[in-house]
């Protein structure tokens, strides 16, 4: 009797209930009375049971009133597991953060350039790595190389003088070299400071004034484009060697007493070549000291990089665009090294 009083109470209510509550209520029961008709001793919700109530949740507010095989809060229970499963998946496909790996191939290529070019430091490997169009910074090569510690204060010397007047400066200056006899030969030399370009490069064992003096007519054959020639007070720089000096128009500007660095573009010059190719040969007489020169002078303004040029050279050296194989060309017997890709 308290069952069919309850089932007539329940049908009045459900006449004044709306048509999409009525529709739902009827699909949640439909639901759990499959459920309850297979075969298992013990019904067992599927992943599909769970997400049908997960979404039942979200669409229906009065959807507990019709559950029947589990509590509510282990439909709540559902949706959070859910929610932890999304969010780890967006996790695991995001994109990596971070400090991004040196390939395999670039470390390799900057091993392959210590060893064959023992000389070289990070800034010389990086302007090679830029050349054959790989971006990477020079700290991550220092990384790898773990060099030991530089003055940042070699590269500041001279840096505003040579931005605001590099175009009208040209610098002359001397060096010896040993002979396999024991001798001493002379080299002399003219650098340009705009883009380090050697104007005139010669060797001899007697540097007189006259010497001197014809070198520079070779190194400014016309009208001279510089405005400023500096020298050190060696005295093979005499009197005679300023006059022609101002004949050409240019005007002479020596370095104060035991000031090399004030002629720095030329000592340094100086010191990579002694570097990169006396240091590592024997002259044995003035012809093969000048093929040497000869051959680093091409070199010097057609493949080294320069830390003064942005790692650019003299010349004007193309950075790669290809992506084949790297290829390896000598230079100077072996010395140093040339790195293109292959077409």
């Amino acid at each position: 009797m308290f069952r069919f009083v309850r089932l007539c109470f329940g049908m009045l209510g459900r006449l004044f209930r709306g048509r999409r509550s009525l529709l739902l209520e009827n699909l949640a029961l439909r639901q759990q009375l499959v459920t309850l008709k297979r075969r298992h001793p013990r019904p067992s919700l599927g992943l599909l049971d769970k997400l049908f109530w997960v979404i039942t949740r979200r669409v229906w507010p009065d959807w507990k009133h019709s559950l029947i095989l589990v509590t509510p809060e282990t439909v709540v229970r559902w949706h959070r597991s859910g929610f932890r499963m999304y969010w780890r998946l967006i996790s695991k496909v995001r994109r990596q953060v971070g400090r991004r790996t040196t390939p395999k191939e670039v470390r390799e290529l900057i091993f392959r350039m210590i060893s064959e070019n023992p000389t070289w430091g990070a800034p010389r490997i990086h302007g090679e790595l830029r050349m054959l169009g790989f971006d990477l910074s020079e700290r991550t090569i220092s990384r790898w190389m773990k060099p030991g510690p530089r003055d940042p204060d070699r590269a500041k010397r001279w840096l505003a003088f040579l931005r605001n007047h590099r175009e009208a400066i040209a610098a002359m200056d001397f060096f010896a070299v040993p002979t396999i006899s024991f001798g001493v030969l002379y080299c002399f030399l003219v650098i340009s400071h705009s883009r380090r370009r050697i104007l005139h490069v010669n060797v001899t064992k007697h540097p007189t004034s006259a010497w001197i003096i014809q070198q520079l007519r070779e190194a400014f054959p016309f009208e001279a484009s510089h405005k400023y020639l500096i020298f050190d007070r060696d005295q093979k720089f005499g009197l005679e060697v300023i006059a022609a000096v101002k004949a050409t128009r240019i005007i002479p500007k020596r370095t104060s007493f035991r000031s090399p660095w004030q002629n720095g573009v030329a000592e340094r010059w100086v010191g990579s070549c002694r570097r990169d190719l006396l240091d590592h040969i024997v002259a044995l007489n003035e012809r093969h000291l000048k093929r040497l020169l000869s051959d680093y002078v091409r070199y010097h303004h057609e493949d080294r990089t320069h830390l003064g040029l942005e790692k650019g050279t003299p010349d004007g050296r193309i950075r790669s665009v290809a992506s084949g194989q790297v290829l390896a060309q000598e230079r100077l017997g072996g010395l140093h090294h040339r790195y293109d890709r292959a077409a």
